[in-house]
């Protein structure tokens, strides 16, 4: 299947990412590989689902856009499950509603599945910062708090244990086999900014499926907004500590060792080079060298604090997920 159809789905919830939302959209319908549709799920808000219907409701050149409301809980997962049951590609792609992609974010997914035995391919997803340039004390290695690619990953087109949900696609044949997101771990409208549900996913479609393959391409590019509250240090380590809840769960779902597999790599690696690289900068008297460091450290701690929390609620049964299949009609 080396040309196969791409339903895009954008998960929305709020009217204050109203001109985010239009972008994300244009930015599909400006894609040198054309997307079979794309389909804005809205979480719970009958205003927001009622002022984009209207936008998309007269018929334009390009993609066309269909406008539903989650047909589950409140909560990313549920929404992209609402998306996926009510997609017709082949495969599906999920883009952030506060995010654009580049030209040929798709053509870049669409050549991963040439290979039959990939069921993911995601992509890049580079930060635009409210205040125009990364704060000086914030490492690379922790882009992930903001939803954006981290320095760590490997370049180039490779193979990975779990793509990263914001700017990912998976063969419609992938939750054939394992499911849909699971609800209860990841973002679900509260204050905690969770995540890690399309790492429990992968781990999930690999056991259903040991000979699937799972790429992230670098050339499939998003561009991410973080505004301005998710440049403090309050916010970075508010969700390092919701990334370790979230970790427990996944561990708790797929067991410790495949859960933390990719994690072990960075922590031991990745991390020690970054706060040596802080220090050295600090003692060359380079912006921000001991704050990447110490933000470092402060990262890790938390994260481990999160985990340890998060372990506890979840043997004392206070922590609760579910995985269900994705129903839908007839897809193409």
């Amino acid at each position: 299947m080396s040309d196969p159809d791409i339903s895009v789905v954008i998960c929305v919830y709020t009217e204050d990412r109203w001109e985010d939302i239009l972008a994300a959209v244009s930015s599909v319908r400006a894609q040198s590989y054309p997307a079979l549709e794309t389909l804005l799920v809205v979480d719970h808000n009958p205003a927001l689902l009622e002022r984009l219907t209207k936008e998309y409701k007269e018929p334009t050149e390009g993609t066309e856009v269909r406008v539903l409301a989650n047909a589950g809980p409140r909560g990313l997962s549920a929404g992209r499950n609402t998306g996926i049951a009510a997609s017709y590609g082949e495969v599906i792609a999920f883009l952030d509603d506060d995010a654009v992609a580049e030209r040929d974010w798709l053509r870049r997914f669409a050549e991963g599945y040439a290979d039959p035995k990939v069921m993911a391919v995601g992509g890049r997803t580079m930060p635009i910062w409210a205040s125009g340039r990364r704060p000086d004390w914030f490492p690379e290695e922790f882009d992930w708090v903001v939803g954006c690619t981290y320095k760590g990953l490997p370049a180039g087109r490779v193979r990975v244990r779990n793509v990263l949900g914001g700017n990912a696609s998976f063969r419609r044949t992938a939750f054939d086999a394992a499911g849909g997101f699971a609800t209860g771990i990841g973002r679900d409208g509260d204050k905690r900014p969770l995540g890690c549900e399309e790492t429990e996913l992968c781990i999930r479609l690999t056991r259903a499926r040991p000979d699937a393959v799972l790429l992230i391409d670098d050339r499939a590019v998003i561009h991410h907004r973080v505004p301005e509250a998710r440049e403090h240090f309050g916010y970075f380590r508010t969700r390092a500590f919701a990334e370790g809840l979230s970790k427990a769960l996944v561990a708790r779902s797929v067991g410790a060792d495949k859960g933390l597999e990719s994690e072990r790599r960075y922590t031991t690696r990745v991390l020690p080079a970054g706060v040596a690289r802080g220090l050295r900068d600090a003692l060359l008297a380079r912006p921000g060298g001991a704050g990447r460091a110490g933000a470092i450290v402060a990262g890790v701690l938390t994260a481990a604090g999160g985990y340890v929390v998060g372990s506890v609620r979840a043997r004392r049964g206070g922590a609760a997920f579910s995985v269900a299949g994705i129903e839908g009609g007839t897809h193409g």
